[in-house]
């Protein structure tokens, strides 16, 4: 069974379980309501066909959800009715076999079960519907027609490609030209293919207004379906690998009948070398939260291809949340800007390239590590080891490792934070005096003229 058929049958069992509690009793009506015959009908989600030369092809291994609008005459009243279909097969119109939907409310979907076993694969049937309101009966709606198919495509489809080998190694830069071909099985109607495993469901609907269906054509979105150029022919697809993409490709097949069912799932694989660029800064390294201009370069053999017209840059690691940037690129692929990195541990970029015809390179990551944790000093009461003593003063003196710094936050063994004023070539000095003996953490921070709180220093000493 497809995907497709699969989710039709989910929503099948719902009219099943609203005919079982149904036929346990049914609905009074009021007597001067005179039916009216059902509109809006649909068969396993999708439109009535009343053409007998075109029936909808549907999967009915759990039955067949059909489903119509009835009204009477007395639109004041809401008086439940009772909504009955009738179906048949078009090569027997006196073997009928009829469901009934009470408590059906007049102008929504009244929907019913056609069972399974009324409904043997590859015949061709006829179903109508009519509204029943006490005594009153309106006229039957004209017959919608439908043929059925269990079964799925017995072959998987062929895939081959023009540009792209199967197996082999390719430079990328270009859409992938498959042909996919219904290995000649005349049922196959169209393909479906993903470069996921797990393929989309094919023909499912959206419930509107008084339960209406909406029938989603898979055909409708050629990301993921195409038709065949006739029944068992083939198509013919131009796609873009996953963008940002290098290696191992393969893209997922399976053909489709015309009541979408799905044969087995085959594939086509392929690798694809890297279309990176080039990431190089105009300093090897350049300086926390300075501008640097930064130049992008792109993969030869991509812009021979098809130009280069664009840089995406995620900034990872920086201030705030991760952030991202489009950069125009030369006529020659090339582009430059100034970028200004303010991760106080380091930042990375990450930088694909975006060509004329929509092919997105993988990434190049370029990345800096930055320490911008104060310096430390203290000579009466230094670092991992004792000194002083109880009531002895102490001097501790902060010096940055960046540039730009205009103050430090500092804190002994949790106690409330003090902020004090960088000085002279951005230092600091406090005083401190202990008044007790042991072991103390002294935690020291800077702040940057542009409110960059910069990484914490965790400072340990004993007060002898």
């Amino acid at each position: 069974m497809s995907f497709g058929a699969r989710s039709r049958a989910v929503l099948a069992s719902v009219g099943t379980l609203g005919l079982a509690l149904a036929a346990a009793v049914s609905p009074a009506s009021a007597a001067d309501a005179t039916p009216v015959t059902p509109t809006q009908l649909f068969n396993g989600y999708q439109s009535c066909s009343t053409d007998s030369d075109r029936p909808t092809y549907v999967w009915a291994g759990n039955g067949l959800t059909v489903e119509g609008i009835p009204e009477t005459t007395d639109t004041t009243s809401n008086s439940l009715v009772t909504v009955q279909y009738q179906v048949w097969p078009v090569a027997d119109p006196t073997h009928t076999t009829t469901v009934s939907r009470p408590y059906s409310l007049p102008g929504s979907e009244a929907a019913a079960n056609l069972p399974a076993d009324a409904l043997p694969d590859g015949q061709t049937y006829a179903w109508r519907a009519q509204t029943v309101a006490g005594d009153a009966a309106s006229d039957w709606s004209v017959p919608c027609y439908i043929a059925i198919d269990n079964t799925r495509p017995a072959d998987t489809p062929g895939i081959t490609s023009s540009n792209y080998p199967q197996g082999a190694r390719s430079p990328g830069g270009t859409p992938v030209e498959f042909t996919l071909n219904a290995n000649g099985d005349e049922d196959v109607t169209g393909f479906e293919y993903s470069w996921q495993q797990d393929l989309p469901i094919a023909g499912y609907a959206n419930i509107g207004e008084h339960g209406v269906p909406q029938f989603v054509d898979p055909y409708d979105d050629p990301r993921y379906f195409t038709r065949a150029d006739a029944p068992g022919g083939s198509a013919t697809i131009s796609l873009l690998p996953p963008s940002g993409s290098s290696g191992p490709m393969t893209l997922w097949v399976r053909s489709l009948d015309r009541a979408y069912n799905g044969s087995a799932i085959t594939s086509y694989s392929f690798f694809l070398n890297s279309t990176a660029p080039t990431v190089t800064p105009a300093v090897a390294s350049p300086a926390f939260d300075k501008p640097t201009t930064f130049t992008f370069q792109p993969d030869a053999g991509l812009q021979s291809t098809s130009p280069v017209v664009s840089y995406s840059v995620e900034f990872i690691g920086g201030q705030g949340t991760d952030r991202t940037i489009d950069v125009a690129a030369r006529p020659d692929g090339t582009a430059s800007t100034k970028l200004t990195l303010d991760g106080i541990y380091g930042e990375s970029l990450r930088v694909s390239s975006r060509s004329a015809n929509g092919w997105v390179s993988d990434a190049t990551f370029w990345g800096i590590t930055y320490d911008t944790t104060p310096t430390v000093a203290s000579d009466v009461y230094p670092e991992s080891a004792s000194g002083g003593g109880v009531g002895v003063p102490g001097t501790f003196t902060f010096s940055p490792k960046v540039k730009g710094v205009a103050s430090y936050t500092y804190s002994v063994n949790g106690d409330p934070e003090v902020t004090v004023a960088a000085g002279a070539h951005h230092t600091a000095s406090v005083d401190w005096t202990p008044t007790e003996s042991g072991d103390y953490n002294l935690t020291v921070y800077a702040t940057t003229r542009s409110g960059i709180q910069l990484a914490p220093y965790y400072y340990s000493f004993t007060v002898s």
